[in-house]
This record gives structure tokens, C-alpha cells and sequence, in this order.
């Protein structure tokens, strides 16, 4: 398989350092370009433009989150990923590895506003969504909005609530908007909810419905750090509250700018094409009982164009998708009891598959925008 560009930046270099710089031919001014999906015309130059502001803000808030979650640029590089991609993350591993704290720490790096549910047994759907009360005084129902009406929803532990109540989150997370007694009340934009949960296997967790898993983006595991990373981690937050240190780097408005310019990227037909193959060859393999639905090819493809505006660039390549490939698609796969004893992992079956699946050659791509193709 070859490969044009890194899936995310080097430690220590800005996100997607390496693959911001022009390709060799591209001219410096150009046309308006108009771009798949969007109906807009934006000069290139204009375009560079915000790629520019992207990876400026983008590092900003990427500084401030690993200030408390040392060690994990990855994880970080997805979450940065599903919020350009105007998507949902779901952080699941074991207690005490920084979960709530990598939420945490994006939410109070954008100035806006925040809000956590912690999920336990006896949590209703109207604790999430609100629910109307009855004004005396002006003899009418009145609508009092739930913790959900937030530019950023922090769900600690979900899946300690019963289905139940984690359905109240599924109208929202899908369609930007809840529905009270018959009565639909936006939501503003950016909206994002970031759940964390515990592995099914321990005591008092219920699993998520397959409906709700759907709905998340990207899923990640934080994992534990290793020795350096621990002890780096020992000394920053042992001398001092690193949490008073944490300040807005970003707002709404400035969030609600850069997903305008990731919806601008733009994405070849064979690289649009490669993503339903690789959507679709989840269907066939013999160890899934369900595979990935059509939403998560449009969540893949979202994904891809936020990778792809982290590397500088305003157009996808087949890399793009592999990068968010795993994150965005392993967590939709329901396997057979089979596979579930013999230990397969839902993310080794996607590498598996990526592995297999015919890759877009550059000139297919570069037919569409010369000299914009895999290097």
C-alpha cells in the first residue's frame, strides 16, 4: 500500500506539519474552485487562508488539552478530528486513564458553552433533555431546557444509565434538536457530545444500544501511558492545579469558521468511491453479524476532510481515510458469537480490510485537480 502522507503529525511538530506545504506545480493563484457538496465558490487563495487559521487554532487547543492529558497525541489528533468533522466521540477504557479529563480539557479550551451529565442508574430522559412545568401564574406549560442545550455535552460513565435514558441523547446527536410534548427546540451550533464510558464487562454497565453507537463519530481508548509520559505527568500535576491554568484558547464562533472551511475540502470520485468499498467490504466479512451503515460512510467521509485540513490540504486522499478509518468504524461493528470467542478485535478486522481493498492510484485523482495528487 503506498503511502503520501503521514497520518498525523511527529511528536512534537504542529498537527499535519508535514503534509501542509503546496504540491510541486500548484499554481499560487487560481480560479474560484467550486467544491463537491457545498454550492459555494471560494478562491484558492482564500482557502489557503483559512487552512492557515485552522492549523493555528487547531495547535492552540491541542497544547492546552495535553497539558492535562500528557502523552497522548493521538488521542487528542482524533478528537480534534471529530470536532472539525461536526461529529460526536466516545472515549471508553478502564477508570483513572484520563477520560474525563481529555473532555474536560476540550471543552474548557473553547469559550463556549459547557455542560456535564454524570450518567447513573437512576438518571431520567427528562434529566437529559428538560421537561416542561406547569406556570401558574401564566396558567401555561412552561419548557425548562436539560443540560443537553450546551455547544459542548460532557456525558461522564454513559453507560451506567439504562437504555432508556441514553435514548434521550439519540434525537439530538442525530438531528441537532429535541422534542418536548409534541414541540421541536433547536440546538446551536457547534454541537458536540463527548461520552465517556467504562468497558461493558464491568459490574453495573449497561452496552450501548447498536442505534446509539451509530451516532458517535470516532471512538478512542486512551490506554495507559507509558513510563516518560507517567512521569511527566507526576511532575505537572503534583506542583500545581493544572486545571486553573487551563483558559478558552478558541470560542464558538471561531469553531463554527473552521468546520465552514473543512466542509470546503474537497474529495476526488475514486476517493469517494474508495470509502463506500471500504464501508461496504464491512458487510461481507464472515466474522460481522452487523457491519457499518450508510452513516457512518458519511461520518468517514467527514472525518477524512478534518484529517485532511489537520495536514494542510484542501483536498482528500486515500491516506486521509485510513487515518480515521479504525476510530470511525470499529465501534459500529457487531460481531458473530464465533468471532467474539475467538477473541477478534473489530479493529484488527478494519486494518484487515483496509489492507485488502483496492487503493485509488494518484492519477485517478490527480485527473480531477492536477497536480494536487498523492506525492
Amino acid at each position: 500500500m503506498t503511502s503520501s502522507t503521514p497520518p498525523s503529525a511527529p511528536p512534537g511538530a504542529p498537527y499535519g506539519a508535514n503534509g501542509g506545504e503546496p504540491h510541486p506545480g500548484r499554481p499560487h493563484q487560481a480560479p474560484p474552485v467550486a467544491y463537491p457538496g457545498t454550492g459555494a465558490h471560494l478562491p484558492v487563495a482564500g482557502h489557503q487562508q483559512g487552512l492557515a487559521e485552522l492549523h493555528a487554532v487547531v495547535n492552540r487547543i491541542a497544547a492546552n488539552v495535553e497539558k492535562v492529558l500528557v502523552g497522548k497525541p493521538e488521542v487528542v489528533r482524533i478528537a480534534l478530528v471529530t470536532l472539525l468533522a461536526e461529529g460526536h466521540l466516545l472515549v471508553e477504557d478502564v477508570p483513572g486513564v484520563g477520560k474525563t479529563s481529555l473532555a474536560k480539557a476540550l471543552a474548557r479550551s473553547i469559550d463556549c458553552s459547557v455542560s456535564r451529565i454524570q450518567f447513573t442508574p437512576d438518571l431520567l430522559p427528562s434529566d437529559v433533555t428538560g421537561v416542561s412545568i406547569f406556570d401558574r401564574r401564566n396558567n401555561e406549560f412552561e419548557f425548562r431546557p436539560g443540560p443537553v442545550f450546551a455547544n459542548i455535552v460532557v456525558g461522564d460513565e454513559i453507560n451506567r444509565a439504562s437504555p432508556k435514558t441514553q435514548s434521550a441523547l439519540l434525537e439530538c446527536m442525530e438531528e441537532h434538536q429535541v422534542t418536548v410534548d409534541g414541540k421541536s427546540y433547536g440546538l446551536d451550533s457547534p454541537f458536540m457530545v463527548i461520552a465517556t464510558q467504562n468497558p461493558v464487562e464491568m459490574e453495573g454497565t449497561y452496552a450501548l444500544p447498536e442505534a446509539q453507537r451509530d451516532r458517535f463519530t470516532a471512538r478512542v481508548s486512551i490506554g495507559y501511558p507509558d513510563p516518560a509520559a507517567e512521569l511527566a505527568m507526576v511532575d505537572e500535576h503534583a506542583g500545581h492545579d493544572v486545571w486553573a491554568d487551563l483558559t478558552p484558547v478558541s470560542d464558538a464562533d471561531q469553531v463554527r469558521g473552521l468546520i465552514a472551511t473543512v466542509r470546503t475540502v474537497r474529495m476526488a470520485q475514486e476517493v469517494r468511491r474508495y470509502a463506500v468499498e471500504v464501508v461496504t467490504a464491512t458487510r461481507r466479512l464472515s466474522e460481522i453479524r452487523l457491519g457499518a451503515s450508510p452513516r457512518s460512510t458519511l461520518h468517514l467521509v467527514r472525518a477524512a476532510r478534518a484529517q485532511a485540513a489537520l495536514a494542510g490540504r484542501d483536498f482528500v486522499v486515500p491516506d486521509d481515510l485510513q487515518a480515521v478509518a479504525v476510530p470511525v468504524l470499529a465501534h459500529r461493528l457487531v460481531l458473530t458469537p464465533e468471532a467474539q470467542a475467538s477473541r477478534r478485535a473489530p479493529a484488527d478486522l478494519v486494518r484487515g480490510l483496509l489492507q485488502r481493498v483496492p487503493v485509488p492510484q494518484a492519477g485517478a485523482v490527480e485527473s480531477q485537480w492536477p497536480g494536487q495528487g498523492r506525492r
